[in-house]
């Protein structure tokens, strides 16, 4: 049931392409077609006393409800149609509105001006020369009504004067294809722009990700420009540690020992861009649960923090995971985020909910200025006054959304920003291999 209504929602259908929403239009407009002609045949015969061949005229409808149902069966299977499919389905309404007329009077027929309807749709949701061959049969269709067709057989008070009775149905075909027009065409033309707008954002999701790329390129290398002084560096600090006048004062001893120290703090993340570079999960990856990861984080960055990192856990049950080191890093890039602003609290809470890892942080800092705050996660979208500020969440917001997740940022009522990481747990689920359990530990 949920499936047919959404084949009647055109808007805003998930993973549905813009020929997909104008195929349900033209179902749409079918539907309407026939209401409209059931009507029309049962006014003009009980009302007006027109005699009609209510044979051919109720076949129309009938085909137009079985296309109709054959339509619906295979949209809710595709979600993309060709040119020359859209096509088919307007010349089968084309040709139905043809039989139709063929039937009751021809070009005498006021209701032959909805053939431009079926033109300025065929405009609107085809190239140029699909839609010209629209046209053309169009105009073929109102030639043919002209010389060829069944006439009405008009009762005596209107045989008299059968132009009255062509002015009263212009003036109802003139309001029909009117309010058509205005509400089917009005809509497919809504889904064109739409399409356009989902085409220019992921033109600058493509322009994005190689940002991304040609960041990842500097990093790497720098990264490996780095290893060689780092490493000089730690030769010379463990010479120093051995001389004489250092070994005897405390002071110095204490700056070497925290020198050293930053010195493998810096190897670390050099080692870290270096392993992102490559392969998320390598040969080997780290096995462990959700519970665990955050709680490597916290256990990186509480001993780095003057104030509190408190962490709020409401994961309901424990799952075990792959550790990825890129993940770790863009929420490091987080929290630091939240520690510069908010040295004295940053507040983190975990939970699970529709098969994502929902992780919240939040500082008391300022929170993000108004103008920001609808950019965040563009490139250089910041306040903090430097130069490239805004960086750490433009690789946030790409990294998690990388992973089919997504990133939320607001301001806090009572002070403070809020950033929330929705991470599908299947990006980061652990299949175990032949002869291990599910905590990669292999059997016996």
């Amino acid at each position: 049931m949920e499936r047919l209504i959404d084949l009647f929602a055109p808007r805003g259908l998930p993973g549905s392409s813009a020929s997909r929403a104008n195929i349900v239009l033209l179902m749409q407009l079918r539907w309407t077609a026939v209401i409209g002609q059931l009507i029309t045949i049962v006014v003009v015969q009980q009302v007006l006393g027109v005699r009609l061949s209510l044979a051919p005229l109720l076949l129309a409808p009938l085909l137009l409800i079985v296309v109709n149902l054959v339509s619906a069966s295979v949209v809710l299977r595709r979600q993309s149609f060709t040119q020359g499919e859209l096509f088919g389905a307007l010349m089968i309404d084309v040709v139905a509105l043809c039989w139709q007329l063929y039937h009751s009077g021809g070009a005498t027929n006021p209701f032959t001006f909805l053939f431009l309807l079926q033109i300025v749709i065929a405009a609107v949701i085809l190239d140029l020369r699909w839609s010209s061959l629209v046209a053309v049969n169009a105009c073929l269709c109102v030639l043919l009504l002209t010389f060829y067709y069944h006439p009405l057989r008009l009762p005596v008070h209107h045989a008299g004067d059968p132009f009255q009775l062509y002015i009263y149905g212009s003036l109802l075909c003139f309001v029909l294809a009117a309010v058509l027009l205005i509400v089917f065409v009005a809509r497919l033309d809504l889904t064109r722009r739409e399409s356009d707008a989902k085409l220019a954002a992921l033109r600058q999701q493509a322009a994005e990700e190689d940002h991304i790329i040609r960041m990842g390129l500097l990093a790497s290398g720098a990264a490996h420009e780095l290893g060689t002084p780092l490493s000089s560096i730690s030769v010379i600090l463990g010479d120093w540690s051995h001389e004489p006048a250092i070994a005897e004062d405390p002071d110095l001893a204490a700056d070497l020992v925290d020198v050293r120290r930053e010195l493998e703090r810096c190897k670390t993340i050099v080692s870290g861009i270096l392993m992102s570079a490559g392969e998320m999960r390598g040969i080997a990856p780290a096995v462990t649960t959700l519970r665990g990861f955050i709680g490597e984080i916290l256990a990186e960055w509480r001993p780095r923090m003057a104030g509190e990192l408190r962490f709020l856990d409401s994961i309901d049950v424990d799952r075990t995971i792959v550790s990825d080191p890129g993940l770790k890093q863009v929420i490091g890039n987080v929290i630091d985020n939240a520690v510069e602003v908010s040295p004295g609290l940053v507040v983190i809470e975990a939970w699970v909910e529709g098969g994502r890892l929902v992780l919240t942080v939040s500082d008391r800092g300022p929170g993000f200025a108004a103008e920001i705050l609808p950019r965040v996660g563009q490139p250089y979208a910041s306040t903090k006054g430097r130069d490239g500020g805004g960086l750490g969440l433009f690789l946030v917001v790409n990294v998690i959304r990388k992973l089919g997740g997504k990133v939320a940022v607001d301001n806090l009522v009572d002070g403070g920003a809020r950033v929330q990481l929705a991470i599908p747990l299947a990006t980061l689920a652990y299949e175990p291999r032949k002869g291990e359990d599910n905590a990669g530990t292999p059997h016996d």
